[in-house]
């Protein structure tokens, strides 16, 4: 806005501030006098300030305004990069304001900057003496107080800031502030002191008791008037409760009442022994059968334990958590889970697992081979066990809900056993290869002949000749007319766990109470064999606790006491593994925590899982 002119007159007009604020006209210009170089310099060079927000003032080198905002107090010039730097006394000492005047315009003393730090410097040519400015009344200078430096912090901060700011404050003071409750309670204590003595009251129990009633005995170590076994017996109680339900609930998925206590009392029919599954009976048959209160809850606990291991695709795996097994086979432990839930009635179809066992079950429909083999990607030697555990599963799902969409699929595992059988009538790791014969063995031999039990139960096609082959086996691996048994008919070396698993596949197989075989290993068995805390081995104890139900008597009543008491006391209570059984005994590490829960959830299950075969159990078909 600084120009020089030829007229006299008019040069001693110039320079000026010019305020956009004005109403005055603008005086005329003076023509530009053209130069070859740099204009020529204003004879005036102080600072000129704009609505006290900035100054503009010439470089102290080139000559070129600069523009230094008032409350940062630096500038650096746009031609040659100079940067200057004044002070708050300097501010105070030069700075004028022109809000007091109604003069259109101000101009200001020169003076220099407190400190210039040249970064390009070029040395100018003298600027010409500028004329005196003409006597003006200068303006008071503005004053920078506390409350002016606060305004302008006000006027400069952001208002996001500012709003955070003010709301912090307020929930800050709304933090700081309680209401009254006026409708709280008040104990009053008060303290009366007497000299004479009085005999206080017996606060041995200062809750009464309410009484209890349990539908399901209770162990005869647990004593009610024990605060702790009370209390266990209470929350066990209410656990056993989850798996049963209402007599008079009535659900189209479920059979006639009436109907299931009369097959429930026809002892014998194989196609009616999963009947006693049925919810609406179950403390029923705890009851009559030996099982208790804490047996119930037990499974009801291990049940839940096993619900939260289900992966999001609806299998189950062997490890995973702590105490997980050396061998892989998301089949086998598929298989195993689901035997366990549909062990206590639970289908795809009705019960609280419903969802569980539906997913578990579309897992293995889709595992399943083009051949029905359902091994999976199971290691080698758990591969044909993996196959009876889930063809079990899905053959006891079948023959429980008669649905029809199962039928294929568990013909298709049972023919897949068939075509596996070898030459002497057993199984072993893998299906019969006639290129490399191989000899069975008993263990993998009971998984194979349960499944083929429950399609038989489930009236799918089971080849009679795959049964007397079975039967040959076992005779080959058997001793003591048939009550010891081996694990390979080439090693006579009888074992209690083979034992129990052929004693058990021959009651399938046809023999009856009297059979000198039977009740010789039962004797074998329980005398000499019971289940003990300290030798844990929950694959014999899951085969003999069955062949002892079956058997009934004495030796069932001995060996179910020692046996439940040994399972409810080692099922874990705390902890994330609360439920479970840590697994221990031999081969235990094998399976992991899964497959020893499993089989012991399947143990515990013994009084309603399958009906035995040689007694009723006699309900009333009333009730």
């Amino acid at each position: 806005m600084s120009k020089s002119s030829a007229d006299p007159a008019t040069a001693k007009r110039w320079p000026m501030v010019i305020s956009f604020d004005s109403d005055v006209p603008i005086p005329e210009l003076p023509q530009q006098v053209p130069q070859a170089t740099f204009p020529r310099r204003l004879a005036v060079r102080g600072p000129v300030l704009l609505d006290g927000q900035a100054l503009i003032c010439p470089c102290p080198d080139c000559g070129a305004p600069m523009a230094v905002r008032s409350w940062l107090l630096l500038a650096e010039c746009w031609r040659c990069g100079t940067r200057i730097e004044i002070s708050d006394e300097w501010l105070n000492d030069h700075v004028t304001s022109t809000a007091e005047h109604a003069a259109p315009t101000t101009v200001i003393p020169p003076a220099p900057p407190i400190r210039a730090e040249m970064s390009a410097p070029r040395p100018p040519a003298p600027p010409p003496t500028p004329p005196p400015p003409p006597d003006r009344p200068q303006p008071a200078v503005e004053s920078w107080s506390y409350a002016t430096i606060i305004r302008r912090l006000f006027r400069d901060t952001p208002a996001w800031i500012i709003s955070l700011l003010l709301h912090l404050i307020a929930l800050t003071i709304l933090g700081l502030l309680s209401l009254a409750d006026h409708d709280s309670l008040f104990i009053t204590l008060s303290t009366l002191i007497s000299r004479a003595d009085s005999e206080g009251a017996r606060l041995d129990n200062p809750y009464p008791k309410l009484p209890v009633e349990f539908d399901m005995p209770l162990p005869d170590d647990i004593d009610l008037s024990n605060p702790e076994d009370r209390e266990d017996a209470i929350l066990a109680k209410k656990d056993a409760h989850e798996l049963q339900e209402d007599p008079n609930s009535s659900d189209p998925q479920q059979a006639d009442l009436t109907t299931v206590r009369r097959q429930i009392n026809t002892p014998g029919d194989m196609r009616l022994s999963l009947t006693a599954r049925d919810p609406r009976v179950r403390s029923e048959l705890v009851s009559k059968e030996g099982g208790t209160t804490m047996t119930e809850a037990s499974v009801a606990r291990g049940l839940r334990w096993l619900a939260k291991q289900q992966e999001s695709n609806g299998s189950w795996q062997l490890h995973g958590f702590d105490g997980g097994a050396k061998i892989h086979s998301p089949t086998s432990a598929t298989g195993m889970a689901l035997l366990a839930f549909l062990g206590a009635g639970q289908t795809h179809l009705h019960g609280k697992y419903r969802n569980e066992v539906a997913q578990g079950l579309a897992w293995l429909l889709n595992a399943q081979a083009d051949d029905g083999g359902l091994r999976g990607r199971s290691d080698s030697q758990a591969a044909m066990y993996a196959h009876g555990q889930a063809s079990i599963a899905l053959c006891e799902a079948f023959l429980m809900t008669g649905d029809d969409k199962l039928r294929e699929p568990c013909q298709k595992a049972i023919d897949f056993i068939v075509a596996a059988q070898y030459d002497d009538g057993g199984w072993r790791y893998g299906p019969h290869n006639p290129a490399r014969p191989v000899e069975g063995d008993t263990s993998v031999l009971g998984w194979q002949l349960m499944a083929l039990q429950s399609a038989r139960a489930a009236r799918l096609q089971v080849p009679p000749e795959t049964l007397e082959l079975a039967g040959q086996f076992l005779d080959g691996a058997g001793s003591d007319d048939g009550s010891r048994y081996a694990y390979l008919a080439s090693r006579p070396y009888p074992s209690p766990t083979m034992t129990a698993e052929a004693l058990l596949c021959r009651i399938y197989l046809g023999w009856d109470h009297n059979q000198i075989g039977l009740s010789e290993g039962v004797r074998y068995l329980s005398q000499k064999n019971r289940p003990e805390v300290n030798s844990p081995n929950i694959y014999y104890w899951y085969y003999a606790t069955q062949v002892m139900h079956h058997y009934g008597g004495r030796p069932w009543d001995a060996w179910n006491e020692r046996m439940r008491e040994i399972l409810v006391r080692t099922q874990r209570v705390r902890g994330s593994n609360a439920g479970s059984w840590d697994p221990k005994g031999p081969h235990a590490d094998s399976g992991g925590r899964l497959y020893f829960t499993a089989l012991a959830v399947c143990t515990l299950e013994v009084y309603y899982r399958h009906l035995p075969l040689f007694r009723p159990i006699d309900l009333d078909e009333n009730k």
